[in-house]
């Protein structure tokens, strides 16, 4: 053996590598065959490999597997890896098998439970289901259609940095209760995904200096509960969130999200997404000025709100609310069931206000549009590094001259334009002045659903380039 080979960090470094190779085919062997040979030709290759072997670790079966028992059941020919009808009655774990179980869980760092059942195969009862959860895990990712995910997580481990737990049932109040309670034994988290929280999990994180993403992600969907966090309890002001970055919410009410900005800091909140089920014009109004809150750090923000009620009908004034937010880099605004207003006047308010902006997504602007192309082009200059856009446009009335001197936008390169039902107006017109002011876009939709109203102008559009790349050709041969 080489002397290299024998500098523990050396061999580290080369088993790293093995760690990484791609396989190409059916007689390349894949890392962890590789690592496993590796691990079984001496001692000095043991420990290092089986480190890199048990690292990450996809489901519990590997673990379970290495229960004499019931590793035949589990590597049995023609078995599908999410196949668990292996565990149906089968007796739980001995206190004998249940070392052999935790044989290996000591060099676990990431571990991810998938299941379209319950998370735990009927092995783990309840005395073993915390035991996977060592000291040494550093990420661990839960995933159940099971209405009990949340108690899946039993035993913290000291060194837990990424949590990720996901049901797809709406909870219980006892379930998101013990959730919250676990959640509060973790002191090092860096990540945190999971469904709604109770104040004193919040309190907790607000309290870890670790923290830098957090995404709340209740259960939607029509008849489903209302969230059983009560939102009229005396809630004491947190702790900053000092180093918190991302911060996000899938829920049914703007309720709780509201409470929660009202009631915290997060000096450092640059990316902001909401997915709201549904929303009134005053929870709206609320949830915007709660919002403003972070007008001076945050940059890219996402709001959905999949249905806005208003007792007058009025349009979604989000966009006025949205101007103090000078600092954004991304933008989208989705109100599929309702009316946004935006019009060129506006517009140009907006984006005078964003001048750094560089994506922005307005969906659902009312039935009639009301920003045309002079209004665009006009909106454009303030945002000289804008590179996506996606608004709906008036498509018929085309108040730019084709033949006047244009003034180009040189860094948009992803235009979408939405029309609903209003009928695109001169194609070959529409063509020459995307063509003469938009030189980057090479289509208009490209990749967007709705990209067949635009086909015709995008057909003139290839023409207008083609002849163009003839004409600098010609130039440069003369």
């Amino acid at each position: 053996m080489h002397q290299a080979l024998l500098v523990f960090d050396v061999l580290l470094d080369i088993f790293a590598q093995v760690n990484k190779i791609p396989s190409t085919g059916k007689k390349t062997l894949s890392p962890r065959t590789s690592l496993a040979s590796l691990a079984a030709t001496c001692k000095a290759f043991h420990e290092p490999a089986m480190d890199l072997l048990w690292a990450e670790v996809d489901r519990l079966q590997p673990l379970l597997g290495c229960v004499t028992r019931l590793h035949p059941l589990i590597y049995r020919r023609g078995r599908a890896p999410w196949d668990d009808t292996w565990a149906e009655g089968i007796e739980p774990l001995s206190a004998d098998e249940a070392r052999q179980f935790l044989h290996h869980s000591g060099r676990i760092r990431s571990l991810i439970i998938p299941s379209r059942r319950s998370p735990f195969p009927a092995p783990l009862s309840n005395p073993h289901r915390g035991l996977f959860l060592s000291h040494t895990l550093c990420h661990c990712s839960v995933f159940s259609v099971n209405a009990d995910p949340p108690q899946s997580i039993t035993v913290p481990g000291a060194a837990l940095e990424d949590l990720s737990t996901k049901a797809f049932y709406k909870s219980t109040a006892d379930q998101l209760s013990i959730l919250s309670d676990r959640v509060r034994l973790f002191k090092q988290l860096v990540t945190l995904s999971c469904p709604p929280l109770g104040w004193a999990a919040w309190k907790h994180l607000s309290n870890l200096p670790t923290l830098v993403e957090v995404g709340i992600c209740e259960v939607r969907g029509h008849g489903a509960p209302p969230s059983p966090w009560p939102l009229d309890l005396h809630i004491v002001n947190f702790s900053p969130f000092l180093n918190l970055t991302t911060l996000s919410f899938t829920v049914d009410s703007a309720a709780y999200i509201t409470t929660i900005l009202q009631h915290s800091q997060f000096p450092s909140l640059k990316r902001f997404s909401i997915m709201i089920e549904v929303v009134s014009s005053t929870e709206a109004e609320r949830l915007f000025r709660a919002l403003s809150h972070y007008k001076q750090t945050l940059e890219h923000l996402t709001v959905i709100l999949s249905e806005y009620h208003d007792l007058q009908n009025n349009y979604l004034t989000a966009i006025t609310h949205l101007l103090c937010f000078t600092q954004l880099r991304f933008l989208q605004l989705d109100c599929p069931d309702s009316s946004i207003y935006l019009d060129n006047n506006l517009l140009l308010e907006a984006m005078s206000a964003w001048p750094h902006i560089h994506t922005l997504k307005i969906e659902g602007c009312g039935i009639r549009p009301s920003i045309t192309f002079r209004g665009l082009f006009t909106a454009l200059r303030q945002c000289p590094q804008l590179e996506s856009l996606r608004v709906l446009i008036d498509a018929v009335n085309i108040d730019i001259d084709p033949n006047a001197e244009p003034i180009p936008h040189t860094s948009l390169r992803t235009l979408d334009l939405e029309t609903f039902e209003s009928p695109i107006g001169n194609a070959e017109v529409l063509a020459r002045i995307i063509f003469a002011w938009l030189p980057c876009v090479d289509q208009v939709n490209k990749v967007a659903d709705d990209w067949e109203p635009w086909d015709e102008v995008n057909i003139h559009l290839v023409s207008l380039r083609a002849a163009a790349r003839r004409v600098a050709g010609g130039a440069l041969n003369t």
